[in-house]
């Protein structure tokens, strides 16, 4: 299963929780500890591999073993890392209050840039409005976009049901700003969350507990399946990537991007440009072109 520990990297350890220079790893047989890197860089991430040694009642961290993968935003000032070796993001979005699609696009875009599939959860759908909700996420069913739709508190044993075979098997990061339904989620999922996080964060923070922990949960006895809850976030910066990147890693428009008259076509201006050809014939929604013209616009801004 792809999340259990490869045996061939020589790793010992997993991190499964991290807190400024303070990482919980899980050991091969199960223990968690409390580690601290060696040296002065702490550069480990939920998820890491990593290769650690004992050190009276905690641990420390020779080395991170080489990533699969690493899920992260940057802005103008620097780099924040969600989780490592990762199989999958589950984006989860609600009915009400209304998702931002601008940060919905920016996750799905470093999700495909770091090679991690994506799955779009949409939650709520008992309300009224969820008609109004499954029309903005049209375009990203159009695209290809794997879309869920699950009512987590109204019909928890349906959504867990409908959950439970797409998180199988895979190390799962959820992702989700504050009233989604994201500790819904991951308390119906992991019925005993509650008593890993308070372990977590005592280990972590010295028995105060801070919502600004990664926290890796496992799914099963057999430690195959796992979900990630990552504390939320305001903005979601792209900086690791150029404005011409764009398009290869939003499928609606790398499908027209191949038309354009200019190899170098920054679809915004330019003669005989595929793009806006195809959303002129609402192939492109206007909705998803005006987060492109904003992401273009913030990218080819001067970098300092």
């Amino acid at each position: 299963m792809a999340a259990t520990r490869p045996a061939a990297t020589g790793a010992n350890g997993r991190v499964v929780g991290a807190h400024g220079r303070h990482f919980m790893v899980e050991a091969d047989d199960g223990r968690r500890l409390l580690c601290h890197p060696r040296g002065k860089k702490g550069d480990a991430v939920v998820g890491d591999l990593v290769v650690w040694q004992p050190a009276g009642d905690e641990g420390v961290i020779e080395r991170v073993v080489e990533r699969r993968n690493l899920l992260f935003r940057q802005d103008e000032v620097r780099s924040k890392s969600f989780a490592a070796n990762l199989d999958q993001l589950l984006v989860l979005v609600a009915v009400e209050p209304m998702y931002s699609e601008s940060q919905l696009t920016r996750a799905l875009i470093a999700a495909d840039a770091a090679g991690i599939p994506s799955l779009i959860v949409l939650n709520k759908i008992d309300l009224p409005t969820a008609d109004a909700a499954r029309e903005r996420l049209a375009p990203y069913r159009a695209m290809g976009a794997a879309v869920v739709e699950l009512s987590l508190k109204k019909a928890g044993d349906e959504a867990q049901a409908i959950l439970a075979p797409l998180l199988e098997g895979r190390a799962t990061l959820v992702l989700g700003p504050s009233g989604m339904g994201k500790s819904t989620l991951i308390n119906r999922m992991v019925p005993a969350a509650a008593a890993q996080v308070g372990e977590i964060s005592q280990a972590l923070n010295t028995g105060r507990h801070t919502t600004t922990t990664t926290t890796w949960y496992w799914l099963d006895e057999g430690r195959h399946s796992a979900l990630i809850d990552s504390p939320g976030f305001q903005n979601f910066g792209l900086r690791q990537l150029q404005p011409a990147e764009l398009t290869v890693h939003m499928p609606d428009f790398r499908a027209h991007a191949g038309s354009c008259r200019f190899y170098n076509c920054s679809h915004l201006h330019e003669p005989g440009c595929g793009v806006r050809d195809a959303l002129e014939r609402g192939e492109i929604s206007p909705s998803r072109y005006r987060i492109y013209q904003e992401l273009h616009e913030e990218l080819s801004a001067t970098r300092y």
